[in-house]
């Protein structure tokens, strides 16, 4: 089988800006509310649901069994503001809130920010550092809290829908540091092909 020649698009770099930061109350807690900042540590947000090196496996990954221990890609969960505002209006609301689907991170400024490729790296100010790991999926559970916010029985499976490739990211923290709101974000994408 012959192949045609390989499309290779050249890493590069683009800005953001953080707007907020956001954090549960505790590692029950879905939503997640503004904080001042937040110190991201190796494992992830200290006391969030999903801090720690790893997980259990859940339906999002089907090539393993349900509940074995695997590596944590999912550590912090980054959504933009842009995406958010697409998603309200398809659903007939206003804007969805970051803290009604347990984001810890509110972008600007990338209005396609669930496109980033894995692999993507984000530089904040405060010296973190993430790694995209992949899209966020929408679920039935964040559909549950839109529509508890919303008052709309209905957007439980409505969100699912409306939210297909606008959820955000989950990333994983590569190096330590403090984030605050109103910092500018450097988002590096690799190098990227299909192969």
């Amino acid at each position: 089988m012959e192949q045609g020649p390989l499309a290779i698009t050249p890493a590069r770099t683009l800005r953001a800006e953080l707007v907020a930061v956001l954090a549960g109350a505790d590692r029950d807690s879905f939503e997640t509310a503004p904080v001042d900042a937040l110190d991201l540590r190796l494992e992830g947000l200290p006391g969030d649901r999903h801090a720690g090196f790893t997980r259990r496996a859940s339906g999002r990954e089907p090539w393993y069994p349900r509940g074995e221990e695997i590596r944590s890609g999912r550590q912090i969960s980054i959504v933009s503001a842009e995406e958010l505002e697409e998603i309200g209006r398809a659903m007939g609301v206003g804007p969805i809130e970051a803290g009604w689907i347990g984001a810890n991170l509110l972008l600007c400024g990338l209005p396609r920010l669930s496109f980033l490729p894995a692999g993507t790296r984000l530089f904040f100010a405060g010296g973190a550092a993430l790694v995209v790991e992949a899209q966020n999926v929408p679920c039935r559970h964040a559909g549950r809290a839109v529509s508890r916010r919303t008052e709309r029985p209905g957007d439980e499976l409505t969100f699912p829908k409306a939210a297909r490739r606008l959820r955000g990211l989950v990333a994983s923290v590569e190096r330590a540091g403090h984030v605050v709101p109103g910092s500018e974000v450097r988002v590096r994408l690799p190098e990227q092909w299909i192969y």
